[in-house]
């Protein structure tokens, strides 16, 4: 008998041991902003349990104005972060590891917009004019631009005053800049609402222009990437992000209400957030989360220019992870 209970204790702890033995990998996801439909294929993945299947037991962390995401991520407070590769890259050239493991955005939806009054219809029109610009990492790809048209950003009278921008348009509207910083899918909507548009407004669009420069993609810290049980992990997240992305993009009206949903704050609307949908979907490639090498290497090639880093960056990106899914 004292055998007998033994070996049903025996068995009875090996069971108990199976949840942790066969526990899902957990991963942390920072953004680089708020809840909003710029990471709608992350917020629909967790959701609809794509990570779930993946066995992927995800923690996804709101970005805001006082969260740098490089900085999360080097003190240890997550595993993967969303960020532009500028950032990316000026993080790792002032000694933070980071390498870029998939780029879900392709395009920029980053743009410039200067109310007609203004008389601001070209760059040239520029000097001795205030623009706004967001900092925080997104400043790089303006003065990327600014560079290579020659135009001082030093308050100069044949240059620009450049305004740190709060991350709304009130700048353009108290007329505090003469032009200001948006986003496709976020800032330019706020704009449409407050009455203007193309009739009233001079657009820069950095894609149109081939200033564009990579945004949101996906970076992990290097020393994580020589455990293939992390790189497989990796592997799993990107997956289930993409098929997340896929399920948003093909169906907006229900991404928009798990974002709403998603957003504990309270701040996300689903009128905004569904043009923030149709808006990003020009954005992501759902079918293909590999790093496009042309604009990485115009990317790398503006930060050089203006010296934000100062050496060719070796190893900030790996296919490993994207070489996988297909």
């Amino acid at each position: 008998m004292k055998t007998l209970l033994t070996g049903l204790l025996a068995g009875t702890m090996a069971l108990a041991a199976l949840p942790s033995a066969f526990a899902a990998d957990a991963l942390t996801l920072q953004l680089k902003w708020v809840t909003q439909a710029q990471f709608a294929g992350y917020l629909v993945a967790k959701e609809k349990g794509f990570y779930d299947e993946e066995d992927i037991d995800l923690t996804i962390l709101p970005g805001g104005p006082n969260i740098a995401p490089e900085q999360v991520i080097a003190g240890g407070g997550a595993d993967i972060i969303v960020t532009w590769m500028a950032a990316g890259l000026a993080a790792r050239d002032t000694g933070v590891p980071l390498v870029n493991i998939a780029q879900p955005f392709k395009r920029s939806g980053l743009m410039m917009i200067c109310p007609k009054e203004n008389n601001i219809n070209t760059v040239a029109d520029f000097p001795g004019h205030t623009l706004g610009v967001w900092f925080f990492g997104n400043e790089y790809p303006f003065f990327a631009w600014m560079n290579k048209e020659g135009i001082k950003t030093d308050g100069s009278p044949e240059g620009v005053t450049v305004l740190q921008q709060s991350f709304d348009i009130q700048p353009m509207i108290q007329g505090q800049a003469d032009c200001i910083s948006v986003m496709t899918y976020n800032e330019y909507g706020q704009a449409l609402d407050a009455g203007y548009g193309p009739d009233n407004l001079t657009i820069f669009n950095y894609t149109e222009m081939g200033n564009d420069l990579l945004e949101d993609g996906l970076y992990v810290m290097e020393d994580t990437l020589d455990d293939p049980a992390k790189v497989d992990a990796y592997t799993r997240f990107v997956r289930a992000s993409m098929k997340g992305w896929q399920y948003a993009l093909d169906n907006p009206e229900e991404a928009a209400q798990i974002v709403v949903d998603s957003d504990e704050t309270g701040a996300a609307t689903l009128e905004h957030q569904l043009y923030m949908v149709g808006e990003v979907s020009k954005l992501v490639d759902a079918n293909d989360a590999a790093l496009d090498m042309t604009t990485y290497d115009r990317t790398v090639k503006a930060l050089l220019d203006q010296q934000i880093i100062k050496a060719e960056p070796e190893g900030a990106y790996t296919t490993v992870v994207t070489d996988a899914l297909k």
